[in-house]
């Protein structure tokens, strides 16, 4: 099922959102200051390409760094990323058909609201 999920997300405009956050990553790492959060901008682009069969998970003990950085993405406004996700899977959720899609902008929306200290793992069956 996570193969065909996807498929149809690739599809469906899953390689535009990964496309976008790819370029927003690029044009932040350009700068020495932007590194840091172009990085994670790479790792919601890698979930935002295949969600499915994948989750997002906090580490333990990741440090006051990790969490100065997310307060400091959270001041910056990145936390639009997360609102327009919630959305996205608000409305996704309104079909049965369309649920699938709404778990999978709510993985991104969990990812992009805390992205530093946070990892994605691969779902065991």
């Amino acid at each position: 099922m996570t193969l065909i999920g996807n498929i149809l997300w690739f599809v469906l405009g899953g390689f535009l959102v990964a496309l976008l956050y790819f370029l927003g990553g690029l044009m932040l790492c350009v700068t020495i200051i932007g590194i840091p959060f172009g990085i994670q901008l790479f790792k919601i682009a890698g979930l935002a390409l295949c969600p499915f069969g994948r989750d997002v998970d906090m580490m333990k003990d990741s440090g006051c760094l990790n969490t100065l950085f997310n307060l400091l993405w959270l001041v910056l406004g990145w936390w639009g990323i997360a609102v327009v996700h919630l959305g996205l899977a608000a409305i996704f959720a309104i079909t049965i058909v369309g649920i699938p899609f709404a778990k999978a902008h709510w993985r991104l929306m969990k990812l992009s609201m805390l992205p530093f200290g946070t990892v994605t793992i691969t779902k065991r069956k």
